[in-house]
Formats: structure tokens, sequence, C-alpha cells
């Protein structure tokens, strides 16, 4: 069993990073597109809240981009930016807006009229109300699609080991085959694995902190009068 675990955590040299330092090189590619396409989503989302006509554009718009295959992807943008980092984050930005905009549009959407009006009359202009009144509303709508878009931005990392060895964990899944080491593979699996369910927690407890006045838990309905007559 203790050589088991010591050829599962053994990293070959080739890939220049310890165990931990994969995992630390995961979390970068992973989180820095999904920051990138919060940043702008939100501009992107106000304008399709503001001009309700612009909103199937642009859905159609990332619902195509979002349909590009990774690889291919990574192809086009290979002459651009190289066998990099950057090469392997680009698309992962682009697909999280197909789920940050509809989830902050729809967040922000189920502010109620009256909400605004009181805004509104509190001197709120239309920037000082959206950051200040929209948002904080819409956060359970925007935690549930970063999560989306977190989970699937840690799982598709992977991919750019097909582009020089770009794909943090994912570079595992190549050196397995190399030097025929099974253990790596599932290395590979059960790390990416763990940190996406690490970092949906995460998100879980920040929508908790963010959102005090929401249930953590779902009530529980009281039947009505007549079942409870009927049970007797």
């Amino acid at each position: 069993m203790s050589d088991y675990l010591h050829d599962f955590f053994d990293i070959p040299s080739d890939l220049q990073h310890s165990w931990l330092g994969l995992i630390g090189l995961h979390l970068r590619e992973a989180l820095l597109p999904v920051a990138a396409g919060l940043l702008l989503a939100l501009p992107i989302a106000q304008l399709c809240v503001r001009f309700r006509w612009l909103y199937p554009p642009v859905l159609g718009v990332t619902t195509v981009l979002y349909a590009i295959p990774s690889l291919a992807f990574f192809v086009v943008l290979i002459d651009y930016t190289g066998q990099s980092e950057l090469t392997v984050m680009i698309p992962l930005a682009v697909y999280s807006l197909v789920v940050l905009v509809p989830a902050i549009v729809d967040g922000v959407r189920s502010v109620s009229e009256e909400t605004l009006a009181a805004a509104t009359a509190m001197g709120f202009g239309p920037v000082r109300r959206y950051f200040q009144v929209q948002l904080p509303i819409a956060v359970p709508a925007i935690i549930a699609g970063l999560r989306v878009a977190t989970v699937s931005s840690v799982s598709l990392v992977s991919v750019g080991m097909l582009i020089g060895n770009q794909g943090a964990l994912g570079n595992l899944l190549h050196d397995a085959q190399i030097y025929n080491r099974p253990e790596l593979t599932w290395n590979s699996v059960i790390t990416t694995a763990l940190l996406a369910i690490v970092l949906d927690a995460l998100l879980v407890l920040v929508r908790v902190l963010l959102t005090p006045w929401m249930p953590n838990r779902p009530t529980r309905r009281r039947p009505a009068p007549a079942l409870e007559d009927a049970a007797r």
C-alpha cells in the first residue's frame, strides 16, 4: 500500500512541478478565466437588462462560442498566444459567459419594480442602483452560475495537455500513457474531482455568508387540512 501511495504522488520530472505545484497551476488556469468571465459578464448582463432586445443575440453568440470544441479553440489561438497558459484560459473565459450572463440577467430581473422605485426615490442613479441594490439581490443566481462555470472550468483545464503540457493536472494523463503508470491517471482524476467539489462547497459557503436572509434548508410544509383529516 505504501509503495502504491508513493507511486501515486511520485510526479515525473518532465512536468517540472510537484503534486502541490500542479494543483496550484490547475487552480490558476481554472479560476482566472472564471474571474475574467465574471468581469465581462457583469456589464454585458446590465446592457441586456437595460436593452431587452439585446439579450437574445448575446445569448445566441455565447451559445455558439460555447459550441466550439476547446481543442479547435486552442488551435486557432496558438498562432497568436503560442503554447501557453493563455491559450487555455481564453477559451475557458469565453465558455463561462454562456452560464454567467443568463445567471446575472435572471438575477437582476428578479428584483421587483417596487424595490427599484424605492431606490430611485432615495436618489440612487442607475449605476449605484445596479451595484448596491440589484446585484446584492441577484447574488444567489450569480453564485449558482459561478458554481457551474467553476466546476466546468476545473474539468476543461485538463484538455490543455494536448497543446504542450498546459493542462496542469491533466498532464498526468499524458505521462500515465508514456510511462505506463495508471496510478497517475487516478491521481489526475481524483484530484481534479476533489478540487471541483471543494470549490463548489466554498461557493456555497460564500452564498450563505452573503445572503444571511435566505434559508439554508428548505422549509417543511404542513399538509393541507383535508390531508390531515384523511390521515386520521
